[in-house]
């Protein structure tokens, strides 16, 4: 039976989540867990020990994604991928007045830049298994605001790394989601530095955005969802 079992997990998909230690991220692990043999990414080990306790059948992907020469060793092994989800990301905001070029980089580099070289080097593996890779972008993606300018200028540069992944690869399905502001740890470190009280009911449940990304991923191969934009009610 324990050989049986242990057969139908290995002919389950495969997902790579990165940023998958917490939060949206963690919820779509959740998510998926059913029906997918999980990669999790954070950039240390410690950061994924809750949810490889919560998910014991998931593998921990622990690596600095801005480290380019240890993704790349990371990611040697994977020889085929069924799903990407590049959930991982920072918020370092700011009005353009305060704003340094350190902070600049830093958004870009996270953001965006992460974001296309694991993309790059994953394509032999995304492409055996004609993938699915989902961008985790946001409303700032489709339109900025007042003090979210280097986070904005990431976002809405991600999407165009959709597009064009999306025409360069016609055998993978990209899709980029943009959620409204959601539910996290990140999100009330960001309402402090706004000076307001947080309001949980404001915003986007992780859960409801995780459950969109598996719809979009368990969509019918004749479809192809190219963006998804969620906001709170």
């Amino acid at each position: 039976m324990q050989q049986e079992a242990d057969s139908a997990r290995r002919k389950r998909p495969v997902a790579l989540i990165t940023g998958g230690g917490r939060g949206l991220g963690a919820a779509i692990a959740r998510e998926l867990a059913p029906g997918h043999r999980l990669l999790l990414g954070a950039r240390t080990a410690a950061g994924l020990e809750s949810i490889l306790a919560e998910l014991p059948d998931a593998t921990g992907w622990p690596v600095e994604l801005t480290d380019y020469d240890a993704v790349a060793a990371a990611v040697r092994p994977i020889e085929r991928l069924d799903v990407l989800v590049h959930n991982a990301g920072i918020a370092d905001l700011g009005t353009i007045a305060e704003s340094s070029v350190r902070q600049w980089r830093e958004t870009l580099e996270a953001n965006l830049i992460a974001v296309a070289e694991l993309t790059r080097l994953l394509l032999p593996a995304l492409r055996a298994a004609n993938g699915h890779v989902v961008l985790i972008n946001s409303g700032a993606g489709l339109r900025a605001h007042a003090g979210w300018a280097s986070y904005a200028a990431g976002k809405f540069g991600l999407r165009a790394f959709g597009d064009a992944l999306r025409l360069e690869e016609p055998a993978l399905r990209v899709t980029s989601i943009h959620p409204g502001r959601i539910d996290t740890d990140m999100q009330r470190a960001i309402v402090a530095g706004e000076g307001r009280a947080y309001d949980p009911n404001q915003f986007l449940r992780p859960e409801t955005v995780a459950r969109t990304i598996r719809t979009a991923i368990e969509t019918p191969g004749d479809a192809h969802p190219t963006e998804i934009v969620l906001r709170p009610r």
